[in-house]
């Protein structure tokens, strides 16, 4: 790496690549394309932003208005914003510049940074769709393209944008894919951006489990809601999050919970980038007392003060359990993470403490306790496939007054171990 860069490492007291780093920092600076899936916090930032900043410095062409050289794709302001920072403390000794344009804000002040020719894009695909619809941005000299939390960005249903903003990049460039999950879409999204690609996968990080009480509720999915009211008249609950396997799921649990006087908002990818930082910024202030979201809507919560955790869905994904349960035990306080499991969800449950090598606790202290969801095997164990009941294998007739779930079989995962605090951020 150029001494510019190791310069900027040193000035920001970092002395220890990640394992994302490691993996992904050499193959990007051979020019190769790379697809990551790797979880917020593993320093992802630094792998792509340490070697685009490299690329481009290597070329002497200077970005014309308007012309940028590298575009980094972010679902959210926030991200983009923070990725900006490291652009900023990595770029520090170099001679490149760069900006970052996002929604919700007047275009003036980012039409005019466009103008003055910056090296380095970072933007949200819809500002930045907007831009260049109106001729303020031409992705025609791009060398280098990333699209991080690609998952996030098709949650948040992006992909007709991002489609339109590739179609318009030069065929000949480098391309960076990073998701913190590898769905189907998400994989061919990812085999139509990239050419003979490294492939790099990090397990996610490990939360502090020593800090988390975890514990598992089995009770029939009709019972679901009246457990959970049950669950939130103790007085040790605080400040909540529960988490919805889908969109809908979440806007059901809220509009419920509000019914039977909770108060509680949810945040998930149909809502805007606005309304879900108003929604976060009232849970944190304390005035909604339950936050309901799904997994990847969740992925930027940041709140040390969560009391509770609860699964009112397992995740079909074990790793999402990991991440979910992570929300709490924060900043050295203690955290409780309580899941609920219906029959259909058993082989969802074994999956995830396969996975966390740990048999959950059973709470029996409760009138809605199922055994038959606790002993559930086979083809009890599984949700039904899409569009049928589990009474009569059939065509189900209202689906929409149940929730749907995903029949596809929980992924494998390991463990990952926890970052050295000296990492590269």
């Amino acid at each position: 790496m150029i001494n510019p860069l190791q310069r900027a490492i040193c000035d920001s007291g970092y002395s220890t690549p990640t394992p994302i780093q490691e993996q992904t920092i050499t193959p990007l600076l051979a020019g190769r394309d790379v697809i990551g899936c790797a979880q917020t916090g593993t320093g992802k930032t630094a792998a792509f932003a340490l070697p685009t900043l490299e690329v481009l410095s290597r070329n002497s062409n200077r970005a014309q208005p308007g012309r940028p050289r590298g575009l980094i794709l972010a679902p959210t302001r926030e991200l983009a914003a923070q990725i900006g920072d490291s652009i900023d403390t990595y770029g520090c000794h170099l001679n490149l510049k760069h900006t970052v344009i996002f929604g919700g804000v007047k275009q003036n002040s980012q039409t005019n940074a466009l103008r003055r020719g910056p090296d380095i894009l970072i933007a949200t695909p819809g500002r930045l769709l907007d831009l260049m619809q109106q001729g303020h941005v031409s992705l025609k000299a791009v060398e280098i393209f990333i699209l991080d939390e690609a998952d996030r960005m098709l949650d948040m249903g992006f992909l007709p944008d991002i489609r339109k903003i590739i179609a318009t990049l030069p065929a000949k460039r480098q391309t960076v894919f990073f998701s913190a999950t590898m769905a189907k879409e998400v994989t061919k999204l990812a085999n139509t951006l990239v050419n003979n690609a490294v492939h790099v996968t990090i397990a996610p990080e490990q939360p502090t489990v020593e800090r988390i009480k975890q514990s598992v509720y089995f009770v029939d999915k009709k019972e679901k809601f009246t457990l959970l009211k049950q669950v939130l008249k103790d007085g040790a609950v605080d400040k909540v999050v529960i988490f919805s396997r889908t969109k809908h799921g979440a806007n059901r649990i809220a509009q419920q919970l509000s019914r039977a006087k909770i108060s509680a908002t949810a945040i998930h990818g149909d809502k805007s980038q606005n309304a879900r930082t108003k929604a976060l910024d009232e849970f944190k202030r304390g005035r909604f007392h339950v936050l309901v979201a799904t997994d990847i809507a969740a992925r930027g919560i940041d709140i040390d003060q969560i009391s509770h955790v609860i699964n009112y869905d397992l995740p079909n994904e074990p790793e999402s359990y990991v991440h979910r349960i992570g929300r709490t035990a924060r900043a050295g306080a203690d955290g409780d993470a309580l899941s609920f499991c219906s029959a259909d969800e058993r082989d969802y449950l074994r999956s995830i403490e396969r996975l966390i090598k740990m048999e959950i606790p059973v709470e029996r202290n409760h009138d809605l306790h199922s055994e038959a969801a606790r002993i559930a095997t086979g083809a009890a164990a599984k949700p039904p496939p899409r569009g049928q009941n589990r009474r009569n294998n059939s065509p189900a007739q209202a689906s929409g007054n149940r929730q749907r779930t995903s029949s596809r079989k929980p992924t494998s995962g390991r463990w990952g171990g926890k970052s050295n605090r000296r990492h590269i951020a």
